[in-house]
């Protein structure tokens, strides 16, 4: 599948220049493994999580969880049940994904819903809020690996931002994704060294408090 150029989204992460707080997650983890999903849930009051699918989930473009997360996947569906999870990807379930191919392939092989939707991140929060209807904004949790998408997303959208840092592979993702990849490394480096904050949240005072070490 060929994903066509985000322009909107592009648009939309140049709200980073005056107000970089969007920029900044709430918590910040390796990967899956280290998200702490019942105290999500039992001490922050999320109800439902939102993912990312490449690199944070499974490989890019492979539809399949990534070997080493399934434990913690397994875990994540059994605390929250899989109607309160769904897949924000930035090809499946978009208009990219002809007849939502990808996305039924996806929902056969993660056991999750794979939201269908026409804006791309980090715009296009508003079919996210239609999915989880039974869940406000502040009680869903946003996980990805990009901080100009996955990140802006949650961030623009009142969600609980989680990032995970470290990437399966950069073995078959798209140039595009490894080059802007890195700065965003690099801009939360800068950013950090200025203190800048996430957005302030109700459900992360401590955010030591989610992450399993």
């Amino acid at each position: 599948m060929v994903q066509s150029l985000n322009v909107a989204g592009i648009i939309n992460s140049f709200r980073v220049l005056w107000n970089p707080s969007l920029a900044i997650p709430h918590i910040i983890v390796n990967d899956i493994r280290n998200i702490h999903f019942e105290h999500l849930k039992s001490r922050g009051g999320i109800q439902a999580m939102a993912f990312d699918k490449d690199n944070c989930l499974t490989a890019p473009y492979v539809a399949h969880i990534h070997p080493e997360f399934q434990e913690a996947w397994t875990e994540c569906k059994e605390t929250f049940g899989k109607e309160n999870i769904a897949i924000v990807s930035n090809s499946a379930g978009t208009n990219d994904d002809k007849d939502y191919k990808e996305a039924t392939k996806l929902e056969a092989s993660l056991g999750v819903p794979v939201l269908r939707h026409s804006e791309k991140k980090p715009s296009g929060g508003e079919a996210l809020a239609r999915h989880f209807s039974h869940a406000s904004p502040p009680n869903v949790a946003m996980v990805g690996d990009r901080i100009l998408t996955d990140v802006i997303f949650g961030n623009l959208n009142g969600n609980v931002t989680i990032w995970t840092r470290q990437i399966v592979t950069e073995e078959g993702d798209n140039k595009a994704a490894l080059i802007f990849r890195r700065m965003e490394h690099s801009l939360i480096w800068f950013l950090q060294k200025l203190n800048v904050q996430p957005p302030p949240h109700p459900a992360v005072k401590k955010a030591a408090d989610y992450i399993r070490q």
